[in-house]
């Protein structure tokens, strides 16, 4: 919430840091004065952070913190079909530990389906202090209109502080329907989650097209954010199992509640890679210079036993299916091996592919931004690079 930005004139320098760091066009230099166009403007804090000589004051309304202290504990949305959790799940569970831990709070899971309570068990070796359930037939496949009613019951009966969903097909459909529902905010595609001062959800994101990577905050309670898969770390299983406190939600759903009915599930086409599970990926960027080149990264990949993925430059050029981009657009990937071959490193790619366990990058500019998250860096011409890997390898 914000009451006023304003220029100190005596204090600017007309030095257009704060122009540069404007992703909104709102900020201009008139004079050697910075001139803030309020119509632009969205108080966003950029100018402000940005400037040497503290000439820009954002002055922010007191947010009324009164009613925060009913809010309690951090929840995971237990996303899951055909009786086994998705993989996010347990990463988010590992992160939501880590924040419960800060807050001094208790971690808990929801989860929703015909048969939710035979997936308990399953919760018992990372930790999770709660289970909230809901199981009826009704709910065997997951549907927007039912699932978003059990969520907003749940939330109103035992207020979290915090809800974590995975940034799927299913929790970005269904959160930002809760959002809505409890009037709240949402943070979407997280790539980072913290416990700030004042005990707020410190959420990070790309932002601007993935130029700027921006830290946000939500005023209102629950805090709700949708996190990447394969970006979090996966839960640790405890030295024994623990005990959880299983509680069964209330919420009444019939027949008449669905609007939608699921007629059956079509896997994605056989040839498609599955980039997600892949444990070695050989990336192919710009510098591969065009189409009939992607056969010199399928022979590393086929000699390490890996995919084939692609930045968007090349996906965008049309040299491969779109099935095979890494990055903010594309899938986010946690490989043990990753090799990005040409690829220049800008930010956006890089969102996808930071969390691989090693990051080796190909590439004949010393200074390409690749090279400050590659653990191995190789300055060549890849032309010349993978031949010769390729040979090594194959001996």
């Amino acid at each position: 919430m914000t009451n006023e930005i304003r220029v100190i004139t005596e204090k600017c320098k007309g030095c257009n840091l704060c122009v540069k760091a404007c992703g909104f066009g709102a900020v201009t230099i008139k004079d050697k004065l910075a001139i803030i166009d309020l119509a632009k403007c969205t108080y966003c804090g950029a100018c402000e952070d940005v400037c040497k000589f503290k000439a820009i004051e954002i002055i922010r309304d007191d947010v009324d913190r009164s009613g925060f202290k009913s809010y309690k504990g951090v929840w995971v949305y237990g996303e899951n079909r055909d009786g086994e959790f998705a993989e996010v799940v347990f990463e988010l569970i590992g992160e939501g530990k880590k924040l419960a831990k800060k807050l001094n709070e208790e971690l808990s899971v929801i989860v929703i389906g015909d048969k939710s309570k035979d997936l308990i068990d399953k919760l018992t070796p990372f930790g999770v202090d709660n289970v909230y359930y809901k199981e009826d037939k009704v709910l065997k496949d997951y549907e927007t209109n039912t699932y978003t009613r059990v969520i907003e019951d749940a939330i109103k009966a035992y207020k979290p502080s915090i809800i974590l969903y995975g940034a799927s097909s299913e929790g970005r459909s269904v959160a930002p329907r809760v959002a809505a529902r409890v009037k709240t905010g949402l943070t979407a595609d997280c790539t980072g989650l913290d416990i700030n001062q004042d005990n707020d959800l410190a959420q990070t994101r790309p932002a601007f097209g993935g130029n700027i990577m921006a830290t946000i905050l939500c005023t209102r309670r629950p805090q709700m954010a949708t996190v990447r898969p394969h970006v979090m770390s996966k839960a640790e299983k405890t030295k024994s199992a623990t005990k959880i406190n299983i509680v069964e939600l209330k919420t009444q759903v019939t027949k008449e509640d669905l609007h939608t009915k699921v007629i059956k599930y079509v896997k994605e086409a056989k040839g498609n890679v599955n980039l997600v599970e892949a444990d070695i990926i050989v990336t192919a960027g710009r510098g591969i210079q065009g189409p009939e080149n992607l056969k010199l990264i399928q022979d590393l990949a086929d000699a390490l036993g890996g995919c084939v993925g692609a930045s968007r430059a090349v996906v965008d050029a049309d040299w491969i299916d779109h099935f095979h981009q890494v990055g903010q657009t594309g899938k986010t990937v946690h490989p043990k091996i990753y090799i990005a071959c040409g690829i220049s490193g800008a930010i956006q790619h890089v969102a996808g592919m930071s969390s691989s366990d090693m990051i080796i990058a190909i590439n004949k500019d010393p200074e390409a931004p690749i090279f400050n998250v590659a653990d191995i860096g190789i300055v060549g011409d890849l032309f010349q690079v993978i031949p010769k890997l390729i040979k090594e390898l194959k001996k």
